[in-house]
């Protein structure tokens, strides 16, 4: 019997082909060279990802179906693919101090950062749900070992194993949905479940609704949506600090792909069932992150539900759907990018070894002490809470300007309410900033150049895209055609 390879086509996964060989490239210059090389892992890992973003970009346009189907270049991918490298990038600016700080400058830090960023580009491009199972277990076993990677810390211990006890015991559910999708079609590629649905009155098989609905637990535990989101607080505080940026924005928004793709290409048809069960997780998701926020002292606490909350604003586009939702979300993904991970930077810059400092009272007198780094701070809070002109203003607005427009009228307003109670704890930290009195001693500050670059980076994108989001809206567009 011949055997027959079917062709592929590497130009389609150059991004992940590049990522990944730096990533196997870092970990072994971390074995064989010696101990000062250690400094500059941080700076190649840097240039890697910009010049995949490179490769990325050039991709633009394309629609090109690769490995037998199961993988998608496409604007959507694209997109998604250039947020995942931004917050990679930006991550590991951030990263380079707190590793020397803490003592874990070890080279399969940014080994696991950039496999990783291989994971949620795999699940961008997941044309069959192999591929995004794929990509999704690549990213979450990274992530497991990247909360406890400050082993000497019980709270970053308790982090990774809630983290990988949840997440495994969640990858049941979505590996039974699969098998039931691929039990009731006889396939698991996303185009062929749609076309078995359609041409077999699926809308009826308690073994596809069953399979979806195990799908939805499985994606809304990964964009911690309510009430799949008990692991996300404690997970966030234990983990360090770095770390939990890169959760909250990357493997938030390549969980958000998934979704849009899976739901929107294989299962269309039943819209009229699953975006009844999103509809009622988006209200518990968006109120239940900002209620519990208001009580929260520790500062990553608080961005952990906040979190949850932006998660449950994201969920009201995939409700949307069509050019306008999938629109919003792609231009949402992005500006929640630049506007938690500079919140999170500053966190970082305050942090001394050992102790973070991450309550909220702790920034007490900052904007006296350190009134940069106070400005910084409280834009992002602003951007967060949907104040305009800084971009998470547009990206609220464009969301909720969507769901209006599809007669999803009733929750536009539930979530322009839960936008208003967030305004109470974002506002509380610039009031902490401004009119309270230090009740630490604000020690000079050793701050790594790279890390100030990550901070006006992400400052630079929240006011410019805020003022002129334009280009982007254009290019979230272009790019909400699911093929």
């Amino acid at each position: 019997m011949e055997i027959v390879i079917p062709p592929f086509d590497l130009k389609s996964i150059a991004p992940i082909v590049s990522v990944s060989v730096a990533a196997i490239f870092i970990l072994l210059l971390d074995v064989f060279c010696r101990k000062t090389f250690k400094n500059s892992m941080g700076y190649i890992s840097f240039l890697v990802v910009i010049a995949t973003g490179v490769i990325a970009y050039a991709q633009i346009g394309q629609n090109v179906y690769s490995f037998s189907d199961m993988f998608v270049v496409d604007n959507f991918s694209v997109f998604f693919n250039l947020v995942f490298l931004l917050s990679t990038a930006i991550v590991i600016l951030m990263s380079d101090n707190y590793i020397k700080q803490e003592g874990v400058n070890y080279g399969e830090y940014y080994t696991l950062i950039l496999f990783a960023t291989v994971g949620m580009m795999l699940m961008a491009g997941g044309a069959d749900l192999l591929t995004v199972f794929l990509g999704l277990e690549i990213m979450s076993i990274s992530l497991y070992v990247l909360a406890g990677f400050t082993r000497d810390k019980v709270r970053a211990n308790e982090a990774s194993l809630k983290y990988f006890l949840l997440g495994a015991f969640v990858t049941g559910f979505l590996l039974y949905g699969i098998a039931l999708l691929y039990g009731a079609t006889g396939t698991t590629n996303l185009k062929g479940i749609a076309a078995f649905i359609a041409n077999n009155s699926g809308l009826t098989n308690p073994m596809i609704i069953a399979g979806a609905s195990l799908l939805i637990v499985g994606f809304g535990f990964k964009i911690a949506c309510v009430p799949f989101h008990k692991w996300s607080p404690d997970v966030y505080e234990g983990s360090p600090t770095p770390v939990t940026a890169f959760m909250s924005v990357g493997p938030k928004a390549a969980a958000f792909a998934v979704f849009l793709r899976v739901f929107l290409v294989a299962l269309p048809g039943l819209e009229q069932k699953w975006s009844i069960i999103l509809w009622v997780l988006a209200v518990l998701t968006m109120t239940v992150g900002n209620l519990v926020a208001i009580s929260q002292t520790n500062i990553k606490r608080m961005l952990a539900y906040s979190s949850i909350a932006h998660a449950g604003y994201a969920l009201v586009a995939i409700i949307v759907g069509g050019e306008f939702g999938i629109a919003s979300l792609l231009f949402y993904m992005l500006a929640y990018t630049f506007m938690n991970l500079g919140a999170f930077a500053v966190v970082i810059v305050l942090g001394r070894k050992g102790e973070e400092n991450a309550n909220i009272e702790d920034f007490s007198g900052l904007g006296y002490k350190h009134p940069l780094l106070a400005v910084a701070m409280c834009i992002f809070m602003f951007s967060l809470a949907g104040i305009p002109p800084l971009i998470g203003f547009i990206g609220k607005f464009y969301i909720f300007s969507a769901a209006i427009k599809s007669g999803f009228i009733i929750l536009a307003i539930i979530g322009m309410m839960n936008s208003v109670i967030s305004v109470y704890y974002y506002l509380r930290v610039t009031v902490v900033i401004y009119m309270k009195k230090p009740i630490r001693k604000f020690t000079p500050l050793s701050i790594s150049p790279l890390i100030i670059f990550a901070i006006i980076i992400t400052i630079c994108g929240t006011i410019y895209f805020g003022i002129f989001p334009s280009k982007i809206i254009a290019f979230a567009q272009q790019s909400a055609v699911l093929y």
